[in-house]
């Protein structure tokens, strides 16, 4: 499946970093699916992280990007989800090795410790990287 569009959600912690990467997945020509908060007052993550959830699930969307404050809670309320693997990273490394081993779908970030700089950085180790397959498709398909 071409990449042709990405669902983002975050919490309140997370609205401003998910402007700049909304920003960036358009640079790139991807459709991006804000699937919000659209203001900073307080909300609960999982109601955001399910909504993603449901986006992979259904297929509307193959990749997804959570922001929370720590990035941990998200991540847990994305995975509850059997078609989701969402992977909480903090560095390219990370993003990178979450599509090329575990075939991540869903990127989560801590909006409250990482720069915009090193969260771009991330997101394009994320879309950029493809899954090897062999040994790890294995695995992953434990995960299922």
């Amino acid at each position: 499946m071409s990449l042709r569009a990405v669902a983002i959600a975050s919490d309140h912690r997370g609205i401003a970093l998910k402007a700049v990467l909304s920003e960036a997945l358009r640079v790139r020509g991807l459709k991006v699916v804000d699937l919000g908060p659209a203001e900073e007052q307080a909300v609960d993550y999982p109601d955001f992280a399910y909504a993603l959830a449901n986006e992979i699930s259904s297929g509307k969307v193959a990749r997804g990007v959570l922001i929370c404050g720590s990035g941990i809670g998200m991540s847990i309320a994305a995975n509850r989800h059997r078609e989701v693997r969402a992977a909480l990273c903090h560095d390219a490394a990370t993003a990178r090795l979450s599509r090329q081993h575990n075939d991540a779908n869903v990127l989560t970030l801590p909006g409250a410790t990482i720069s915009d700089e090193d969260a771009q950085t991330c997101l394009s180790a994320f879309l950029d990287t493809g899954f090897e397959g062999g040994r790890h498709a294995r695995r992953v398909a434990k995960l299922a």
